[in-house]
C-alpha cells in the first residue's frame, strides 16, 4: 500500500513538471511598453525590500486574465497585496496577481488563459499609485542554482521572472 501511494504521488509530481506552462501577458491589451523590463528583483523597493515581480501599468478596471491554467487556491484580500489572486499552474508555480480592482474567481475553480480572473487597480499599498497588476511566479520546488549575492538574492530560488516567461 505504501509503494502505491509513493509511485502515484510520484507520478502526479512528474505529470506537473510536464504540462506545459506558455504564459500569456494577464493584463488584456498590454504590450512590452506597459512595464518595466528592469523591474524584477529592483532593489531597493519599499517594505519589501527587493521588487519580486512585474507592475504591468494599464488604466483602472482593464481585464485580467489568468496566464496560465491552473487551479485557484486563494481569492481575497490581504494587507499589501490587497485584492489577490492565487493560482497554482503546471510545473508546480504559484501565479500571485496583486493590487486588483475586481475579483471574477472563487476558491479550487479551475482557470484557463481564457478566464477573466479581476480587473486593474490600485488596492492594497498600491492605494495612492497608478493602477497596475503586480504578477508574480513562485515556484515551490527551489531551483537552488538560482540563489547569487544580491540583496534577498537567496529568494531568487522561488522567484522566477514572469517576464521571460510570457508567449510573443
Amino acid at each position: 500500500m505504501k509503494n502505491k501511494i509513493f509511485f502515484t504521488l510520484l507520478l502526479i509530481l512528474l505529470i506537473g513538471f510536464l504540462i506545459p506552462q506558455n504564459l500569456k501577458m494577464p493584463v488584456k491589451g498590454a504590450t512590452t511598453s506597459d512595464y518595466n523590463a528592469d523591474s524584477f528583483w529592483y532593489y531597493p523597493w519599499g517594505k519589501s525590500v527587493t521588487h519580486k515581480g512585474v507592475d504591468v501599468f494599464a488604466k483602472k478596471r482593464t481585464t485580467i486574465y489568468s496566464a496560465t491554467n491552473g487551479f485557484v487556491l486563494f481569492s481575497g484580500e490581504m494587507p499589501i497585496g490587497g485584492k489577490i489572486v492565487l493560482v497554482l499552474g503546471p510545473k508546480w508555480r504559484l501565479h500571485y496577481y496583486a493590487h486588483l480592482n475586481d475579483l471574477n474567481t472563487s476558491l479550487l475553480s479551475y482557470v484557463s488563459k481564457k478566464s477573466k480572473i479581476g480587473t486593474v487597480g490600485n488596492t492594497g499599498n498600491a492605494a495612492r499609485k497608478a493602477p497596475h497588476l503586480h504578477y508574480s511566479i513562485v515556484t515551490i520546488i527551489p531551483y537552488f542554482w538560482r540563489v547569487d549575492s544580491d540583496k534577498q538574492g537567496w529568494k531568487k530560488m522561488f522567484y522566477l521572472n514572469p517576464i521571460a516567461y510570457f508567449e510573443n
